[in-house]
Order: structure tokens, then C-alpha cells, then sequence
């Protein structure tokens, strides 16, 4: 394999719910899920059932075809967020891509020659160029430039910058509700109000970037309806799939209308088993006892953690917790400690660790999470 990751020495073989097991058949707690992919937990038997039953079945004839599940989680993706209409991929980033190329074409039909996309310091969107490009901290043009133009960025947390950086040649204001891969940084309202007005006032979108924050993450199916804006486009991913890699781009009735046929597609999206998989993985998330349970074990989690000895900071909402450790604690050196201990997280920056367990766990999870953190920073 190629040498792009930094990989743990560990061969995980199995799951079940919120656990994990080792080659050695060593247990161990998940508080990562796959980076935020398996908010149902590992192996959830719906899920499991509907890939099943679905791979005896069909597992592909191209999107030059009418299938079923694609059908149905479209409808189910529209009913449940913007309305409007749903383009299925594969991934995040294709996801994002969509909403990059729905964005420039809807610009160049209001006169835009060279529209601009503003987005957030701290921002992650992917990693192909396009979705480089609108990733700040990454667009590293002497590794992989010339990156695609047209992306702007200003800080996360200055309202008036990002009015100033919205004017006649913005296609969109591309927006995590909360920057994830930045650490966890919850995007403030007065920010959010800001993008929103922005936008309205010159006639450009306002995107959504719910790969990491949706499927239930924060406590409702999509961060945006705990928010006080709602955007005109709304991606998704990760947790989608229930495991398998689907992602999905919705649109809003007034921008549904954008793309015609030709202007996009993919080989794979929305194929019977991925799509099965999403349906049911919708089916075991969107439920509101499961969602307010995660905004209450959230709100504990992260009370929990601001007790401890060496944390400096806690940030989140819901299930997406961030930490700050206190200067001079080691993030990679706790991680690897806590993985001893039978703990998996993450670590997304320096001094900083991310939580991201299954919406599947209950008190006696978070307990014992406490408990290896503690020895952890003690």
C-alpha cells in the first residue's frame, strides 16, 4: 500500500456495536466508529440484513436504469433535510464536488465568469483537487498545485470578514457546522447568520457540509436543524452508508433544477447494496429517543472530560466531542496510551484528541471511557 496513512499497530478483525476486537482477540472500545462512519455501531443487524438480502438480489445495473433503493433514498434523503432533489455517490468528496460543480454552473448562469466560493479557516472538504482547493490548511500548492482557483478563505469565528469576502462574483459559502477535522470547532451562530445574509443579498448558495456532522452526530439527523440557518444545498456521507461508502448532494427545490443530463455522474452511486445499506442505516438513526439520548450522553461526555487533570478545553455537540490538552501534553503519546488501555481515538491535530463513538453507547460506555482517560492523563 501506498505510505498515506500513519497506521496504528493494530489488526482489527471484528465488531459489534460499539466494540472492536483485535488479531490477538483483544477487546476494545470505540471511540472513533470508523471516523464517524459507523454511528450505528459496528455490524448493526438492520444493516447487516438489508446488505444481505440485498447482495442475493441486485447489486448493479448503472445509473442508466431505474433501481428501487436508489429510488427510495433519494426520496428518503430529501423528505428528511432540503426537500429539492439528491444526487447518491460514493464518498464525501464526491459529495462536495457535486455541490463545488452545482454552485459554478448556477454562477455562470447569473453572468459569473469567474466565480469565487468563500470558505472557512479550518475547513476540510476532501482531497481531491477540487475539494483541496476549498481546503485551506491542506491546499499545498507546492505538493500539488497549480490547485483549481476560485476559493477564498477567511477566519471561522469574524462574521464581518466573511460579509466582506461575499460580493458579485460569489457562487457559495461552503460551511462545516462543525469543523471536525480542524478538531472539533462547534461554527458559531453569528457566523452562520452571517453566511446566510451574505448570501441572500447577492443571489449566491449557501452549502452545507454534513459528511461528518450528519446522520445523527449531534443529536438530530443534520446539524443544520439544531442551527438557526438553513442551507440551500446539504452534503452527505461517512455514517450514511451504515459501513459501505455512499455519499449524497441535496439540493433545495430553487437550485434543483441546475444540472442537466451529462453535467454529472458516477460509475457506482447509488447502488443496490450501498443504498439498502443507507435506507437502513436512516431507519436506525433517524429516531428522535436515539437522537435526544445523544445530545444528553454529549452533554455528560463532555462535563466528564472538563473535570479531568491535563484538559484544557472541551468543545463539541452531541456524540462530536473535541479536547485541548493542557501545554505540554503529548496528543499522539495519549492516544497511543489510551489504545493500551483498550480506547480507540483519535488524534486531529497537535494537542488535541477527538471523540466520535457510535450513537449506540450508553452510560456504562462513557464510564469506562473516563475511566482510561483518567490513567490516561493522570
Amino acid at each position: 500500500m501506498l505510505p498515506t496513512y500513519v497506521k496504528a499497530p493494530v489488526e482489527f478483525v471484528r465488531g459489534d456495536g460499539a466494540r472492536l476486537w483485535d488479531s490477538d482477540g483483544r477487546e476494545y472500545l470505540d471511540f472513533f466508529a470508523g471516523l464517524s462512519v459507523h454511528n450505528a455501531g459496528h455490524c448493526h443487524p438492520p444493516i447487516v440484513a438489508a446488505i444481505t438480502e440485498q447482495a442475493g438480489r441486485l447489486a448493479g445495473v448503472s445509473n442508466l436504469y431505474y433501481t428501487e433503493p436508489a429510488m427510495r433514498l433519494a426520496e428518503r434523503l430529501a423528505e428528511s433535510s432540503l426537500g429539492g432533489k439528491v444526487f447518491l455517490c460514493n464518498s464525501g468528496l464526491e459529495a462536495n464536488e457535486c455541490a463545488i460543480k452545482l454552485a459554478r454552473k448556477r454562477a455562470h448562469r447569473r453572468g459569473i465568469a469567474d466565480p469565487e466560493i468563500v470558505v472557512l479557516d479550518g475547513a476540510f472538504h476532501g482531497r481531491s483537487l477540487g475539494t483541496l482547493a476549498a481546503t485551506p490548511r491542506l491546499a499545498r500548492e507546492d505538493l500539488f498545485g497549480p490547485l483549481p482557483p476560485g476559493f477564498v478563505d477567511v477566519p471561522r469565528d469574524d462574521p464581518d470578514a466573511l460579509r466582506a469576502a461575499v460580493g458579485e462574483r460569489t457562487a457559495a459559502v461552503m460551511v462545516e457546522p462543525v469543523q471536525g477535522e480542524a478538531g472539533v470547532f462547534p461554527i458559531g451562530d453569528e457566523v452562520l447568520l452571517a453566511a446566510r445574509g451574505a448570501c441572500d443579498e447577492v443571489g449566491a448558495l449557501l452549502v452545507f457540509d454534513e459528511i461528518q456532522t450528519g446522520m445523527g452526530r449531534t443529536g438530530s439527523l443534520w446539524a443544520f436543524q439544531q442551527l438557526p440557518v438553513r442551507p440551500h444545498v446539504m452534503t452527505a456521507a461517512k455514517a450514511l452508508g451504515g459501513g459501505l461508502p455512499v455519499g449524497a448532494c441535496v439540493a433545495a427545490d430553487e437550485v434543483g433544477d441546475v444540472f442537466e443530463p451529462g453535467d454529472h455522474g458516477s460509475t457506482f452511486a447509488g447502488a443496490p447494496i450501498p443504498a439498502a445499506a443507507a435506507l437502513a442505516a436512516l431507519g436506525v438513526l433517524d429516531d428522535p429517543a436515539l437522537l435526544r439520548r445523544t445530545r444528553e450522553l454529549g452533554t455528560r461526555f463532555m462535563e466528564l472530560l472538563d473535570e479531568l487533570d491535563g484538559v484544557a478545553e472541551v468543545r463539541g455537540r452531541g456524540l462530536m466531542v473535541g479536547v485541548s490538552l493542557a501545554d505540554g501534553l503529548d496528543a499522539s503519546g495519549a492516544a497511543s496510551r489510551a489504545l493500551d488501555g483498550g480506547l480507540v481515538i483519535n488524534v486531529p491535530g497537535p494537542g488535541m484528541l477527538r471523540f466520535l463513538p457510535p450513537l449506540v453507547i450508553g452510560d456504562d460506555e462513557v464510564d469506562t471511557a473516563m475511566n482510561v482517560m483518567r490513567d490516561v492523563l493522570s
